[in-house]
C-alpha cells in the first residue's frame, strides 16, 4: 500500500492532486492531525500553499495572526532564515531553550491546541524554502510516537525530494515585495517614530531573541557576547520600554510586527 500511495505521488508531480496525494503517502507513516505547506521567504511573510486539518481550530488564527506577524516568532521561520538544511526537523528539537516559557507559545501557539509538529525542509533557494508541517493536536491528544518519527526519518529524502521536485518552479502570482531593510532595522524606526523608543541595534535583536525564547546564555551565544552583558542589554530594553516583563514586551511588539511585516500575498498553486 506504502508503495502504491508513493507511485501515485509521483504520477501528480506538478499536477493538481499532488498535495492531496502526498498527504495520503506520508499518512502510511505517520498518522498526523494536520498538515500545511508553507512557502518561507527572507525578508517577506510567509505564503500558505496547502492545509489540511482533522479539527478547523488548528488553523483558525493562521491567517489572522501568523501569516500576519506571529510567524517572525517560529522556530521554524528562523530556522529557514538561519539556513537549515532540507530535511526533516521536530518543533521542539531546534526551538531556543526557553520556547515555552514565552508568550507566542502560551499566547498563540497553545490556541492552535497544536501538541506536536515535524516539518519537512526543501530548500529551492537562498531566499525560498517550502515545510510540509505535519502536526498533532487535540483531535488525537498525542505526541509523534518513536516508531511514527523513524518511519517519517527513512523516508526523508523521499519525502523532501517530492516537495523540491513539485514547486521546483514556484512562483508567487505576484511579485513579492521586498522589504530593503532589515528587521531589527524596521522595528527600531517604528518604535522611534510611533512611541519615541530609542533601541540601538543591539537592544532590538536581544528583544527579537527574548521573544523567540532564547536564554540569556543562548542569546550570548548567538550574538557572541557574555551572558553579563545580554543581562545589561535586557535591562536597557526594559527601561527604555517601560515593561519589566516578556509578557510586556511581546504586548508591545506584537502589533508593532503586524505593521512592519510585509503584505501577504497569493500563491499560484496556494490552497491547492
Amino acid at each position: 500500500m506504502r508503495d502504491k500511495a508513493l507511485a501515485h505521488v509521483i504520477k501528480t508531480l506538478h499536477r493538481p492532486g499532488f498535495c492531496e496525494a502526498f498527504a495520503h503517502f506520508v499518512r502510511h507513516l505517520a498518522a498526523f492531525d494536520n498538515l500545511i505547506i508553507i512557502a518561507y521567504y527572507r525578508d517577506t511573510n510567509p505564503v500558505v500553499l496547502y492545509r489540511q486539518y482533522t479539527d478547523p481550530v488548528v488553523y483558525t488564527y493562521m491567517d489572522s495572526d501568523y501569516l500576519n506577524a506571529a510567524y517572525l516568532l517560529d522556530p521554524f521561520y528562523h530556522a529557514h532564515r538561519n539556513g537549515l538544511k532540507t530535511g526533516l526537523h521536530r518543533l521542539f528539537d531546534i526551538a531556543p531553550d526557553q520556547f515555552k516559557r514565552t508568550s507566542y507559545f502560551n499566547v498563540y501557539y497553545q490556541k492552535t491546541t497544536l501538541i506536536d509538529e515535524v516539518a519537512a525542509f526543501a530548500d529551492l533557494n537562498r531566499d525560498l524554502t517550502v515545510t510540509a508541517c505535519f502536526g498533532k493536536d487535540r483531535s488525537s491528544g498525542q505526541l509523534f510516537s518513536k516508531q511514527e518519527r523513524q518511519r517519517l526519518q527513512q523516508y526523508e529524502s523521499v519525502i523532501c525530494t517530492l516537495l523540491e521536485e513539485h514547486w521546483r518552479d514556484y512562483q508567487p502570482v505576484q511579485p513579492q515585495p521586498m522589504n530593503a531593510k532589515p528587521l531589527v532595522s524596521r522595528l527600531i524606526d517604528t518604535l522611534r517614530v510611533e512611541q519615541s523608543i530609542s533601541l540601538t541595534a543591539r537592544q532590538a535583536e536581544v528583544a527579537m531573541f527574548i521573544l523567540q525564547g532564547h536564554s540569556s546564555i543562548s542569546i550570548s551565544l548567538n550574538l557572541g557576547i557574555s551572558p553579563e552583558t545580554v543581562k545589561v542589554f535586557r535591562k536597557q530594553l526594559y527601561a527604555k520600554c517601560q515593561i519589566s516583563s516578556q509578557a510586556e514586551l511581546f504586548a508591545l511588539l506584537m502589533p508593532v510586527f503586524s505593521r512592519i511585516s510585509a503584505p501577504t500575498i497569493s500563491s499560484s498553486e496556494s490552497e491547492t
